[in-house]
């Protein structure tokens, strides 16, 4: 049997600190808990269980601070030391323990018995966090969340409880509740990648990408080489079309991911947004040689030109000719989108090439 060393240890203090002026009845509980530190054997706790309760037979006896406590030690070492249950006590056990927790440590005079309370209260809490972990290994989220929210009444500084409690609440959907908890788990000055990122997804689920980005920012500079982070920022910027924001990050961001087509996608696109059409061209082109499958890079290679066009003037028809080179081969990947087909019909007539306009204004009108 795997023994608790922190069961152990409050179990030798806590025979050292009665072992005199005791009577029969509880001799015998302090006995079987001496015995078991020994020889480790659930059944001394078994024993001691029920010397504890038969200290218990009168509404005295039920208001006997020393008494309880000695129920409180044996039954908080039983959900200490057998956490598989072996001793088969019944389902209230845990919260009969917490009930019993909770009658005493009111007391006027508890304060006599500090040390065995506060390991009754850890034992509380790695019950209650056990019960958790089962609960949410049987999909049961909602149960969970109280079970770790029980968890924290007794053991409030333990920050890994906080992540119970946000995993839970994320799984059965209460994510204003899930965000509070991951809040409290990154508003420190080191934490961990997993938790920025689930924190941010769940303040763009929730519709509020200011708050997701100011996780991602902290996180970036906590964690400054993590490329993750660097991605979900630029996605934030990519997604709000903020293309002033999203350029700074590109060439971290395309050196971290130099065979990744849609990054570079998302890199051109910006570029071609700003009128950078220099780099833009050369990333839409990487693009396509990286997947040549990729519809959206030769469209917008297509539409660049198109719009450099008529920026420039198009001084010898260089960028009208690759603008329609393009968005033929576009509308050869995809014959009936119907963006591409008007995009091309424009630049035909611009061409004055009315022949290819009939053509494709003919093919407009069997799409419509």
């Amino acid at each position: 049997m795997q023994k608790s060393k922190l069961g152990l240890l409050i179990i030798g203090l806590f025979i050292t600190s009665f072992a005199f002026g005791q009577t029969e009845a509880l001799k015998s509980v302090v006995n079987n808990l001496a015995f078991f530190k020994q020889k480790a054997d659930l059944a001394y706790l078994s024993r001691a269980k029920k010397s504890a309760d038969s200290l218990v037979v009168t509404k005295k006896d039920s208001n006997d601070i020393q008494k309880n406590v000695y129920r409180l030690i044996v039954y908080s070492s039983i959900l200490q030391l057998d956490s598989t249950n072996k001793l088969n006590q019944p389902d209230n056990f845990l919260d009969k323990t917490a009930a019993l927790y909770e009658k005493f440590t009111a007391k006027s005079k508890i304060f006599n018995y500090q040390a065995e309370m506060d390991y009754s209260r850890r034992c509380l809490s790695n019950a209650y966090v056990r019960k958790g972990f089962t609960l949410s290994q049987s999909k049961d989220f909602k149960n969970a969340a109280i079970a770790f929210q029980n968890a924290k009444k007794y053991a409030p500084g333990q920050k890994n409880i906080n992540v119970y409690l946000a995993y839970a609440n994320n799984k059965q959907g209460n994510l204003q509740d899930a965000a509070k908890y991951y809040d409290n788990l990154i508003n420190t000055d080191s934490t961990k990648l997993e938790y920025l990122e689930t924190a941010s997804s769940i303040y763009k689920s929730l519709g509020d990408t200011a708050k997701a980005l100011q996780i991602v920012k902290k996180g970036r500079r906590l964690l400054p080489n993590s490329k993750q982070l660097l991605q979900d920022e630029a996605n934030i910027y990519n997604n709000n079309h903020d293309y002033k924001s999203l350029e700074p990050l590109l060439p971290q961001l395309i050196d971290n991911n130099p065979n990744n087509s849609d990054i570079t996608f998302v890199a051109a696109n910006c570029y071609d947004h700003l009128n950078q059409f220099d780099k833009a061209e050369s990333l839409y082109l990487r693009a396509i040689e990286l997947n040549g499958n990729a519809y959206d890079p030769v469209f917008n290679l297509g539409l660049m030109y198109l719009k450099e066009s008529t920026i420039k003037k198009d001084d010898g028809n260089r960028n009208i000719t690759n603008a329609i080179l393009w968005l033929e081969k576009a509308n050869e990947m995809s014959p009936r989108d119907k963006n591409c087909l008007e995009v091309l019909s424009l630049a035909y007539a611009k061409t004055g090439n009315q022949s290819q306009l009939e053509r494709v204004n003919n093919r407009l009108e069997q799409i419509n």
